[in-house]
Formats: structure tokens, sequence, C-alpha cells
């Protein structure tokens, strides 16, 4: 009689202090935030992430009342900004503003310092950036089947694609090309889209892969030509570009990414809070355009499919790096 008395004031206290612990996280909820808020982004100021980031920032001030301060974190390929973040006080002070490389880093470094599946709590992918197919405009090849044709003719070099550094979006898109298009291919890693393009209009490598903003001054000027985008569905920034689904490269998808995250044990009541609060910035037609100016395209959604997102990113980005032998540099 007396253990099942107990027994039941336990289970009653426990269930007292869970009401109360869901209690006081709606409560901190409800007056978040009360302070400026760190939003970390993991590269430098200027580039596509660091300037969406303060584009959202700047709307989630406005609507919230408090200050989103970016804060630039660049170096390790994202993992500086990834630990950084990671070890952050879990109160909604300290946000990440994570991007592709958070998928892949695990793969191409190995152990890292922290755990991107236990250390962090997804809350909203806020965009996509679509990588394009690209050659030089004075080059034979018009369409994708042109490009592959010449690469299994040449059994010596096959392929050449120029990338914007190794482990990046654009390089492991590439290898995956190579492989559904069954060509022998070669990826030669520059210090950027800039030194890429050089050497493709120079004609010393036959094609790359690239957001197309960067590539849209030489394309307007007819010095290169778009081949086709490695996305699902076309873009609309770009949309007379087919798919490489399209051409018959079913497997051939890839695209730099961002979005909000948060240290893991984040209370569930501030995740969703600021999910709702990006994905309302994110529906709003100036931003939009803004975004797509910047070659993004915006989506906004909730905690369980930017999750589902990143785990899917993880595994099969994984078996790209393992197949072709990546390492990170």
């Amino acid at each position: 009689m007396t253990s099942r008395r107990t027994f039941i004031t336990q289970a009653s206290a426990l269930s007292c202090a869970m009401a109360w612990g869901r209690s006081a996280q709606a409560q901190a909820a409800s007056t978040w935030p009360e302070k400026t808020v760190r939003l970390i982004s993991p590269y430098g100021a200027g580039g596509s992430n660091d300037a969406s980031a303060r584009i959202i920032a700047e709307q989630l001030g406005k609507r919230l009342g408090q200050q989103f301060v970016v804060e630039n974190k660049p170096g390790a390929g994202t993992r500086l900004s990834n630990e950084l973040v990671a070890r952050a006080p879990a109160d909604g002070y300290t946000l990440l503003y994570a991007a592709a490389p958070f998928a892949t880093v695990e793969s191409l470094y190995g152990k890292l310092s922290y755990d991107p599946r236990k250390d962090f709590r997804a809350v909203s992918l806020t965009a996509t950036a679509p990588i394009f197919l690209i050659v030089n405009a004075s080059s034979p090849f018009k369409t994708v089947a042109d490009l592959v044709a010449h690469g299994k003719a040449d059994k010596t070099r096959g392929l050449t694609f120029a990338s914007p550094g190794s482990g990046s979006g654009p390089h492991l898109t590439a290898e995956l090309f190579f492989k559904e298009a069954g060509v022998t291919g070669l990826n030669v890693h520059f210090r950027g889209d800039a030194t890429a393009y050089t050497e493709l209009l120079a004609g010393r490598v036959d094609a790359t892969l690239t957001a197309i903003t960067t590539a849209l001054p030489h394309i307007q000027a007819g010095k290169l030509r778009v081949l086709g985008v490695a996305s699902e569905q076309r873009s609309p920034i770009y949309p007379s570009a087919p798919t490489l689904v399209e051409q018959g490269y079913a497997n051939v998808v890839g695209y730099g990414w961002f979005g909000f995250m948060v240290p893991a044990a984040t209370p569930q009541p501030i995740v969703e809070r600021l999910a709702s609060e990006v994905k309302a910035i994110l529906s709003d037609a100036a931003v939009k355009q803004k975004l797509a100016g910047m070659g993004l395209q915006t989506v906004g959604n909730n905690p369980a499919e930017f999750s589902a997102f990143v785990e899917k990113e993880m595994g099969h980005w994984s078996r790209v790096i393992q197949q072709a032998g990546i390492k990170g540099e």
C-alpha cells in the first residue's frame, strides 16, 4: 500500500514538474527576445550567406523589437562557426545561419569537435542556391549531350571542370555528374568563381558548375553559355535552363543552401517562434526579390522539414564523397 502511495506521489510530482517546465518554456518564448540576438555567419562579409543573413536579421529585428546582429566567423570550411554555436548557451540568443557544408564536413574531415546531428536543432531552411552547368560560348558544346560525347571521345583527358574549391557544392555535384554520365572527369580547383571563369573563358577547362549570378555578366556578354541546372525543377532565377534531370541525368541534383539552426537544448517554443517569423519574412515579395537578385530561391519551412532535409543531404553527399575518395583540405 505504502509503495503504491509513494509511486502515485512521485508520479504526480513528476507530472507537475514537467507541466511547470513546459509552462516556463512557453513563458520564455512569449518574452523572447529580451536582448540582442547574435546570428553567426560561417563566411566573411559580402557573400550571399552574409548578405541574405543581414536581410533576414533586419526583418527579424523589426518584427521582434530587438537587434539581430550578424557576426562573421569564417574558417575551417564552416566548422569554426558551427562549433561556436554548438557550444553556446541554448537560450535563443546565439543562432547559426548554417550553409550547405554543414552536411558534408563530417564526411570530408572525419571526426569533428561537435556532433552535427546531436548538438543542433534545425529551425528553418531559408533558401537554396541552384548550381548551373556552364561552358564557354565559343565551344562546340550546345547541349549536355555534346559535352558528354566529347568527354567519352577523349579517353585520356575526359572532361575538365573548374571548381571554386575542393569539397565545395560545385565540386561534389561535378563528381556526381561524371559518375552519372559515365565519363572520366577532373575537377580543377581554384580560389573562388572569378579564377574559374578566367580558365573557362581561356578555354583551358571544358565547363564549370556555378551560381548563376556570378556568371550572369559573362552570359549576357555572350561569352558563356548555360547548358542546364542541377535541380529537381527549373529555376525561376533562370527558367530557360533545362534541368540535368530533364536531360537524362536523374540523380544529378545539387545546390547551395542556407538555414537557421540553434544549440540542441534550445526550448521548443523559441524554435517554433523563430521558424514562424522566418517563414513570414520569406513570404514577403520584397524579400523574395532581394534574395532572387543574389541567385537564391526562398523556402521557409518548419523545423521537422528542415531536419529531414539536412539528414538527407548528409546521407546523399556522404556516399558521393566516399565513392569519389574526396578528402577535405
